[in-house]
């Protein structure tokens, strides 16, 4: 089996990790783990994960220039984007949010545009106009009549919110991760996103009923911490490694399908005739954004 076939599996396990996170999610919060408390879980162990494998690569300095810089990245990388996420997720239901998330090529865009003065062609304009009129119709009208969301406006507005951010973070980050040490760099953005999520996080947690939650959500809450947050994290830097950029990103599309599939499989949400419709006019967004990019990069 040659190298581009691996990265391609392990992007694709990555994709399946990432697609039923939804689902798996959700069936913690808020029921057994409030969202806030379950995000603090979720960085404590990979804070943990992370600097342990950090022992096993060759050290680096951090240049003082890049202080402010790891800190905003590590606020919308971690902070802000893992505490809309959860909290999103946990009142409306798994498809919408992986919906929202295909958002995240059009966010990079206005940012690159706003941040970086990167120009922004015709089409591309088009497409951001019809991927956010998907995005607006879905956080508005996705879950009207869905009894699994109990705010669906509030929660899909914020996993938009937590698109928007991560969308930044990765504007941001960009010089970060040419410069230091994936491992070495998600470490400190994990160690700061700490910080962060605890003052949110910490009431939650010490409100955590763990000898009365049931053995399957404790399989949720591991599968949480160690695939979605670092298993993901180190299959997706394999694929980058061994195959192009834009090859990786279209994985992303394949979120909501896998949400989509293993949601209804399972009996967590339900299809219906606006969230078909968003999801079109979203996809159809991205692609005029994303075809627009690859063709001027030629």
């Amino acid at each position: 089996m040659n190298q581009r076939t691996l990265a391609l599996i392990a992007v694709s396990i990555a994709t399946l990790i990432y697609g039923v996170n939804y689902t798996i999610a959700k069936e913690v919060m808020p029921l057994y783990v409030k969202p806030f408390g379950f995000i603090l879980i979720r960085v404590i162990g990979a804070t943990t994960i992370f600097w342990i494998l950090g022992l096993f690569i060759k050290s680096q300095k951090l240049d003082k220039a890049d202080y402010k810089t790891l800190l905003l990245a590590s606020f919308f990388g971690v902070g802000l984007n893992m505490l809309s996420f959860f909290k999103g997720l946990s009142l409306t239901t798994p498809i919408s949010a992986s919906v929202m998330m295909v958002t995240s090529p059009i966010l990079v865009l206005i940012f690159s545009s706003i941040l970086i003065r990167k120009p922004i062609g015709r089409q591309r304009v088009l497409g951001v106009i019809i991927g956010l009129i998907g995005t607006v119709l879905l956080i508005t009208y996705g879950n009207a009549a869905d009894s699994n969301a109990t705010n669906s406006n509030l929660g899909n507005f914020l996993v938009f919110v937590n698109a928007a951010s991560y969308g930044l973070y990765l504007v941001i980050s960009k010089n970060l991760i040419v410069k230091y040490h994936p491992i070495f760099l998600v470490k400190w953005l994990y160690l700061l996103g700490l910080i962060f999520t605890i003052p949110f996080g910490y009431n939650e947690l010490m409100e955590v009923s763990w000898l009365e939650m049931p053995v399957n959500i404790y399989w949720n809450i591991g599968f949480v911490v160690v695939f979605t947050s670092c298993i993901t994290y180190l299959f997706n830097l394999y694929g980058l490694s061994k195959l192009k950029p834009t090859t990786v990103s279209v994985f992303i599309y394949l979120q909501p399908v896998i949400a989509t599939i293993y949601a209804l499989i399972v009996g967590s949400d339900s299809l219906n005739l606006v969230k078909i419709c968003a999801t079109l006019l979203i996809f159809l967004g991205v692609y005029l954004v994303t075809k627009q990019v690859e063709k001027s990069s030629k």
